[in-house]
């Protein structure tokens, strides 16, 4: 078996305006029965994903606050990966009247608020980074991201990045994206996104994972390639078999 592992993020790849659609679900049923395993990556805080997302043993691990949180839906174990912000940092940003929502790790807010959150960062002398997702400002310790928290399940689960197909829509999901052995994005991702993906669906949202797993079953991505670091490299467009003849043209 070429790939056995789907990583997939959550919002606006597997789930339309954060629903997951019935058919999407019996697609990763499809998955698991083939033997192949799946991971979610998601940038949301595991409880809020808890009130909107109710199949978690789909999934053998959901990394989760865009890799600061591991979760194991078969133990239930919750594994924080990095300490919490300083709550300095957290009172001074609420204080400048940017509202946040913080996670065990993660302290999340809307643009435009990023300046004022930058600004905080600089005074307090903090080592932290700022991450956009779609609109969305999410704030971590530096060098934390989708890929770190999905190299870590990968570890646990015995498999490696080379194994596992990737597949995302926004800014967050580059880093994991990267890693991948294949890199997929859904026909509604970002232009920056699609360029750099081995693949790119012909569908949108669920229904372009599902058109990722249903290829997947059938042929392991036969024809798919090469690797992402490898896609870079190339100067000239590649015609992708069976995806409905998408054409990328390499950055």
């Amino acid at each position: 078996m070429r790939f056995e592992v789907l990583a997939t993020d959550y919002d606006s790849t597997l789930a339309r305006h954060a629903t997951v659609e019935p058919a999407t679900l019996t697609a990763l049923e499809r998955l698991r029965v083939s033997g192949r395993r799946a991971i979610l990556v998601t940038g949301r805080e595991l409880e809020d994903l808890k009130t909107i997302f109710h199949r978690f043993d789909l999934f053998d691990f959901i990394v989760a606050e865009n890799g600061a949180v591991l979760h194991c839906p078969a133990t239930g174990e919750v594994e924080r990966l990095h300490d919490p912000l300083p709550s300095r940092f957290i009172a001074d940003v609420r204080a400048r009247g940017v509202p946040v929502s913080v996670g065990h790790v993660i302290v999340s807010s809307r643009e435009p608020h990023e300046t004022v959150i930058l600004d905080v960062i600089k005074l307090l002398g903090l080592e932290l980074e700022i991450i956009f997702n779609k609109g969305a400002v999410m704030v971590l310790p530096a060098g934390v991201n989708k890929a770190t928290g999905l190299a870590l399940a990968l570890h646990k689960m015995g498999f490696t990045p080379d194994k596992t197909v990737g597949i995302g829509d926004a800014e967050n999901d580059h880093a994991f994206l990267n890693m991948c052995g294949c890199a997929v994005a859904v026909n509604n991702a970002l232009p920056s996104l699609k360029e750099r993906a081995c693949l790119v669906t012909t569908a949108s949202y669920g229904a372009g994972v599902m058109e990722t797993i249903d290829r997947l079953i059938a042929d392991d991505l036969a024809g798919v390639g090469p690797n992402p670091s490898e896609v870079r490299s190339r100067d000239h467009p590649r015609v992708l078999p069976g995806v409905g003849n998408h054409t990328r043209a390499s950055p």
